[in-house]
């Protein structure tokens, strides 16, 4: 029974990823919920108190700093997991930084720091004096605004000198970082777990150990190019680095067929993807309210179908299955929504490459002229936010153009990205539909009918799991209440471990993508230049509508809604 569920691929990721999501779970949940409950009470009754009070004060702001900085992954067992499962740190000129950065503190750097704290030492007591003074004349009933708005700007600059203080007593403590140890440790664990997942299957574990200490090599690479602070800053990421140089491998030296034993394309993106769906909180998709979701779930399917329409009518793009997986990355969420695609139509693994290598190249250039040309027209940052959201393919590409914006682009971008992201599984299980019921049938017209059980037999396994952990984790925090689901969901289990897994899973992924693609095959694939037409018309009519429809929901229906963010 064990052996007949691991070697059907989607069932061997459902568990592996549970797996995952388990130690998760015991790690942060058993080691913080008691120590983090009492705090969180106290504080809270502490915010509660002091909202009573005419203005926030003191307290109620140290209470509120004190509470976000309750976050599992700071702890010390936040930190070891956080660590044994980082990449490659950010470096200039020396690649070994990426490994070992020992960090010198100048004289300079701890007397600017022994300064600010003056400063910030000061800065509280003029604020306590004027807090004092603006609350004895509210017991007197002589309260007035103009002591209320004294205190209020000297509390506000008090939390402006503290911040400097805080930044600048960071940079003054030395310390050495040395993660090259940690990094091949993770490399040995990634190898047990995955590697008895094709043991269980009956496949031999020696041969896929082999094979996976090459592709996990080519995966530290593609992460420690990605990581030149040059390259970084031209947002070219590690997912093109790691396609990259698994096809130069591939096509120049040649793919070995002891490393093809274990450049597992669908095991790695599909257990990856399962933890995405425990990133997918409803709570935080529900926040934002019908705007996001409108933009999100009405526009990307218009953009998905109207592109696939396009392809096919206009361009006469001769593959279906290329020109949905396509289009599904454009519109839905990119990377991921294109493996979950080219698995419900069976798309040619050069077909994949050639819509992620798409995503990734118009991803990096959009992921800076968008915020640009958004800054430059003075648009609104929850307009320009939803616009990222809606349009830019890759989740960290979301968050870093919506972070140039401000908090709040990112955080509405962030959150648009996120119910994006929910549309996943729909989108496979109706293109399954489609190929199943339509496609396969134009193909072979004698071939009989479809019924639910062949679609059900098509569909995408996996996409249960990435489902089911959405729906378990988003149960989760809501019963842990907010400010618990944030330190030990939010700040803990995705932060500090699921995140990280999950991008060495997508770069592994990604290596082995690029191991497997045939240049010949993907020039065939690009001729003609139909999919780079595609692409583009599809982006710009997604660019349009997104931008369109973000505008009416958030400004003209839903104005209300817009002011709280």
């Amino acid at each position: 029974m064990m052996r007949r569920i691991f070697e059907k691929e989607d069932y061997r990721a459902i568990v592996v990823g549970a797996f995952f999501l388990l130690v998760a779970l015991g790690y942060f949940g058993f080691g913080h919920y008691a120590e983090f409950r009492p705090e969180i009470e106290r504080l809270n009754a502490t915010l509660k108190k002091e909202s009573a009070q005419p203005f926030r004060t003191l307290a109620w702001e140290e209470a509120h700093a004190e509470k976000a900085s309750l976050k599992a992954k700071d702890s010390p067992l936040g930190k070891v997991l956080g660590g044994l499962t980082s990449k490659p740190m950010k470096w200039t000129d020396n690649p070994l930084e990426a490994f070992y950065t020992k960090r010198k503190v100048s004289s300079d750097k701890i007397k600017k720091a022994e300064t600010l704290k003056l400063e910030q030492d000061k800065a509280y007591a003029e604020a306590k004096t004027a807090e004092q003074i603006a609350l004895a004349a509210h017991a007197k009933g002589a309260g007035n605004d103009a002591l209320d708005q004294t205190a209020v700007k000297k509390i506000a600059s008090w939390k402006n000198a503290h911040a400097e203080w805080k930044s600048s007593a960071k940079k003054a403590k030395p310390g050495t970082l040395w993660q090259f140890d940690d990094i091949m440790l993770w490399g040995i664990i990634l190898t047990l777990i995955l590697g008895l997942g094709c043991k269980l299957a009956g496949e031999s574990f020696s041969k896929f150990a082999a094979g996976f200490a090459g592709v996990f090599g080519l995966a530290v690479l593609a992460y420690l190019f990605s990581q030149q602070a040059e390259v970084k800053a031209l947002g070219i990421g590690y997912a093109a680095w790691a396609i990259g140089l698994g096809m130069l491998f591939g096509n120049t030296l040649g793919t070995p067929e002891w490393i093809k034993k274990a450049a597992r394309t669908e095991y790695f993106i599909k257990t990856g993807l399962i933890l995405l769906g425990a990133e997918i909180l409803f709570g935080k998709v529900m926040a934002i309210g019908l705007p996001g979701m409108f933009v999100a779930w009405v526009v990307t399917p218009v953009v998905l179908v109207t592109t696939f329409i396009f392809g096919q009518k206009v361009l006469k793009i001769g593959s279906k299955s290329l020109n949905m997986t396509i289009s599904a990355d454009m519109s839905v969420c990119g990377v991921s929504a294109a493996i979950a695609t080219a698995s419900a139509c069976k798309a040619k693994k050069e077909e994949l490459t050639l819509a992620v290598g798409l995503s990734m190249a118009f991803t990096s250039i959009m992921m800076v002229a968008m915020p640009a040309f958004i800054r430059w027209i003075g648009m609104p940052e929850v307009l320009g936010g939803a616009w990222l959201g809606g349009t830019l393919d890759a989740t960290g590409a979301v968050v870093a153009a919506g972070a140039f914006l401000g908090d709040t682009a990112m955080n509405v971008a962030a959150t648009i990205k996120m119910i994006q992201n929910v549309l996943i599984g729909f989108v496979a299980f109706f293109v399954t539909m489609y190929w199943t019921t339509k496609v396969e049938r134009e193909n072979d017209p004698t071939a009989e009918k479809v019924g639910l059980s062949e679609v059900w037999k098509r569909f995408p396994k996996f996409l249960l799991g990435f489902i089911g952990a959405s729906l378990i984790f988003s149960s989760l925090y809501e019963w842990l209440g907010q400010d618990m689901g944030y330190s030990l969901i939010d700040q803990g289990v995705i932060r500090s471990f699921t995140k990280n897994v999950r991008g060495w899973l997508f770069c592994l992924a990604f290596v082995s993508i690029g191991l497997s693609t045939d240049f010949r095959e993907l020039r065939t694939q690009l001729k003609g230049g139909k999919p780079l037409i595609l692409y583009i018309c599809g982006q710009a009519f997604n660019i349009v509508l997104t931008l369109l429809a973000a505008y009416v929901m958030f400004y003209l229906v839903f104005p209300e809604i817009t002011e709280t963010l």
